[in-house]
């Protein structure tokens, strides 16, 4: 996508149009790097940056099975009768 560098005050800016954003889940603070002939703007939000230690603590607790799997109160007549297990 094509767009063009304005300026703002002594600085220059680029427009990120909306849907861009959107898929890049770019918040209001990015982190900018130059490689080479290029810019890469990335989000200083990681949503999933402490998921590794979450699921570790969860695993020493035993938290980490599948509901439905040992739990026949949720399975229902389909599953009795219709599934092959």
């Amino acid at each position: 996508m094509k767009t063009q560098v304005i300026k703002i005050g002594n600085s220059r800016g680029i427009r990120i149009p909306k849907s861009l954003l959107e898929q890049s889940g770019l918040g209001k603070e990015v982190d900018i790097e130059v490689r080479e002939d290029e810019l890469i703007v990335r989000s200083i939000d990681k949503p999933r940056k402490n998921w590794a230690e979450g699921f570790r603590a969860m695993a020493e607790q035993k938290d980490d099975t599948l509901l439905d799997v040992n739990d026949s109160s949720i399975q229902n007549r389909w599953d009795k009768e219709e599934w092959d297990w």
